[in-house]
């Protein structure tokens, strides 16, 4: 599945990066799924979709669920650091990005990976 493959990705960039915070696909709440499958999605439906285009196509999402933009990362609360245009991000937040639209990209049905 490409939506756990791009959550492991995701993951193991935080590892690299000293956020420690990401769960195993396995392990991980279904929003967090849900997300992941979304995005997915959204790369199938529009493979020429620049690499913002993830990121505000989520940003969209979470607003439209409630969420809003907090220092920390809480689902109960439903606040989230990255809740900003994807021009204001960190580098760190951009590259995740672009790593999941490359791993879709890669595996996707147009490309012959995924049968």
């Amino acid at each position: 599945m490409i939506a756990e493959m791009c959550h492991e990705v995701n993951r193991l960039w935080c590892i690299q990066n000293g956020d420690l915070t990401q769960t195993p696909w396995n392990e991980a709440a279904q929003w967090q799924k849900e997300a992941a499958i979304t995005g997915v999605e959204f790369h199938l439906e529009n493979p020429d979709a620049p690499v913002s285009a993830t990121h505000e196509a989520w940003l969209a999402d979470k607003i439209e669920a409630g969420w809003t933009y907090g220092d920390v990362k809480d689902p109960v609360k439903k606040t989230h650091p990255c809740l900003l245009p994807y021009h204001e991000l960190p580098e760190f937040e951009q590259k995740k990005d672009a790593l999941f639209s490359a791993i879709v990209r890669a595996l996707s049905l147009e490309n012959g990976f995924i049968s």
